[in-house]
């Protein structure tokens, strides 16, 4: 009964009053997150808006957490005006077009539920490694250079912040395979997430953080490298 479609317009109604009310996200912004939510369910039912919905609720609990220690003036920003529709796009954006292929190509509907996931994953392990390694992390370095570097700059990552990640790529892990089946897509799908966040990092080191390309370019490409990687994996190791 819980696959029953009549819940979809509750989760989505009560996701963008909250959404909204709290000032996580701005009004177009929470619509655009209604459109995702509802092609990523007819894509891939409740198991994908849940991984859509702990990719939100994980990333609007950890932008929030000891915010004074953050001293990024875009995340201050983000947090007093909530993400922009280009940021939902930037971060959900790539596990949308996965759902538009399953729903107009249904033979690629596995490798694609996959792809999805690991675009999640990797969005999940950026956010929560981005947002508390700058609170929990101990030792900062630019991960091209490897040299200390400051906190919260493009680029720089810790050691706490990257395991931070493989836990946030390992809960979309466990949705997935709750939703579907246990099996080595598991560890792809960590995998996939993990190295989407390590792009973002270098892609942040070598081109955002010199003004080539903006953060929301960067997210997507994140993902982007996620949904590849999977895919990679899966044709050649299955």
């Amino acid at each position: 009964m819980f696959n029953s479609v009549i819940f979809l317009p509750i989760i989505i109604a009560a996701g963008m009053a909250y959404s909204i009310l709290a000032k996580k996200l701005t009004v177009l912004a929470a619509f655009t997150g209604a459109i995702l939510a509802c092609s990523i369910y007819f894509a891939a039912a409740y198991t994908g808006v849940a991984m859509m919905s702990i990719f939100f609720i994980l990333g609007a609990a950890a932008t929030s957490w000891q915010r004074h220690k953050k001293q990024d003036a875009a995340t201050i920003a983000e947090n007093k005006n909530g993400r922009t529709a280009m940021q939902v796009l930037a971060n959900a954006g790539a596990a949308g077009i996965a759902a538009v292929v399953i729903l107009f190509y249904p033979p690629l509907t596995y490798l694609m539920l996959l792809a999805m996931a690991a675009a999640f994953a990797s969005a999940t392990a950026d956010t929560l490694s981005s947002e508390l390694g700058m609170v929990y992390g101990r030792r900062f370095f630019n991960i091209i250079s490897f040299k200390p570097d400051r906190c919260g700059m493009d680029g720089v990552i810790s050691l706490e912040g990257m395991l931070i990640g493989i836990l946030g790529s390992s809960i979309i892990a466990v949705i997935y395979a709750l939703g579907y089946e246990w099996n080595m897509d598991f560890c792809f799908i960590v995998i996939a997430g993990t190295i989407g966040n390590l792009v973002d990092s270098v892609l942040g080191a070598v081109l955002e953080r010199k003004g080539i390309i903006g953060n929301n370019l960067v997210n997507f490409l994140n993902t982007l490298t996620a949904m590849l990687v999977i895919l990679v994996m899966e044709i050649v190791f299955v």
